[in-house]
């Protein structure tokens, strides 16, 4: 079975919920017109998925013309610094932005939108409010390719999932939108391509999220990514940035909403789909290391990438490139949360930085070019 510090959920949070609650309240009583009476129910984190944005469900009461009425809601608040946060800014406005855009462009199931709260007075943070929708995501916790619903899943079934979680990536990515429109997700800097931009984005990540304690791992894989840099890269789309299905709620293993956000860019539409790959194989991975199968047979780059082709009409390129991508952002996310789980004491810190990157056994096969011979074999 898996080891403790691979599967538990590292602490996301310092704030104390029943202050937030009554916060909460309070927003709420000055946000709905005056009688409405509202009510908020205890607080909770969900459990299973996401170490970033903190999120928090409750259920709002208030009464309306026609009675009391009630909100299944989730907030999401930008995380306190003293956290530990896994990015160095939040922008809660950019992803209540996108999430109107695409939800207003698009058939994909984003969640309703209730309330942004761009102000961070009332809960010490910026904040948004929306619906929860149903469904469940495979979780992280524990991994979706050691147990739960996905894995007993039938293979059709399985199928099923990959060509609808596919389909909204595509449909993400055929947003038609002009430059001004998206402007908001460009990364900033003197990049002459968007993939420029993001790749000088992550190398600052990095370097942020360290805090002066190399890793050697990644510093190769980053000169990897420089002397393998494709000649040319595009088009560029709107990119989701957190592509998986980890990020997706399913009923029937079809999709009833598409979450986090805050990820999102204008990039080359192949980050999305090799962060969707390579983020199953990263689970897939902790399966095999302890003897257990997996779903060997779900997420393969040649089915993505078909999948994708036939509802898209492009055909995706530079796949190895962008894997190697894929791995080195996980890689930085896995380094960043060793960070935080050093100073909330849950766990130590190795001798070994390369440890702080669960995943390093799959950056070495990509460094020394065996990775893919192996993910053929599969």
């Amino acid at each position: 079975m898996a080891d403790p510090d691979e599967v538990t959920r590292p602490q996301t949070s310092t704030r104390d919920l029943a202050t937030v609650h009554d916060q909460l309240l309070a927003w709420l009583t000055g946000r709905l017109p005056e009688g409405a009476e509202p009510e908020v129910s205890e607080l909770a984190a969900p459990s299973g998925n996401g170490m970033s944005s903190e999120t928090l469900l409750f259920d709002a009461t208030w009464t309306t013309a026609g009675g009391r009425h009630t909100e299944r809601c989730v907030v999401r608040m930008r995380p306190s610094m003293d956290a530990k946060p896994v990015f160095p800014t939040y922008d809660l406005d950019k992803q209540f932005k996108v999430m109107t855009l695409v939800g207003e462009r698009c058939a994909i199931p984003v969640p309703t939108l209730l309330w942004n709260e761009p102000d961070a007075g009332p809960l010490g943070a910026p904040f948004f409010v929306m619906r929860r929708a149903e469904g469940a995501a495979p979780p992280d916790v524990m991994p979706y390719t050691m147990d739960g619903w996905l894995l007993a899943a039938t293979p059709e079934q399985q199928r099923r999932l990959q060509r609808e979680s596919v389909a909204i990536v595509a449909a993400i990515h055929g947003i038609e939108a002009s430059a001004d429109e998206i402007a908001f997700l460009q990364y900033p800097g003197p990049g002459e391509s968007a993939l420029r931009r993001h790749l000088d984005d992550l190398r600052a990540w990095y370097e942020w999220g360290i805090e002066g304690q190399r890793v050697p791992l990644l510093d190769r894989a980053f000169a990897w990514l420089e002397d393998n840099f494709p000649a040319e890269t595009g088009p560029d789309v709107i990119s989701w940035g957190d592509a998986r299905i980890g990020n997706i709620l399913y009923v029937d293993f079809a999709p009833t909403a598409v979450l986090d956000w805050e990820m999102a860019a204008v990039g080359p539409r192949e980050l999305d789909l090799a962060w969707m790959i390579f983020i199953h194989a990263f689970f897939q991975d902790i399966a095999t290391r302890y003897g257990l199968p997996g779903l060997p047979d779900l997420m393969r780059t040649e089915d993505v990438c078909a999948q994708y082709e036939r509802r898209t009409g492009h055909a995706p390129r530079d796949m190895r490139y962008f894997e190697m991508y894929a791995a080195v952002r996980h890689g930085v996310v896995m380094a960043r949360i060793a960070h935080r789980q050093w100073h909330f004491g849950e766990r130590e810190q190795p001798a070994d930085p390369d440890e702080t990157v669960l995943h390093r056994g799959l950056i070495e096969a990509m460094l020394a070019g065996t990775y893919w011979e192996r993910a053929q074999g599969n």
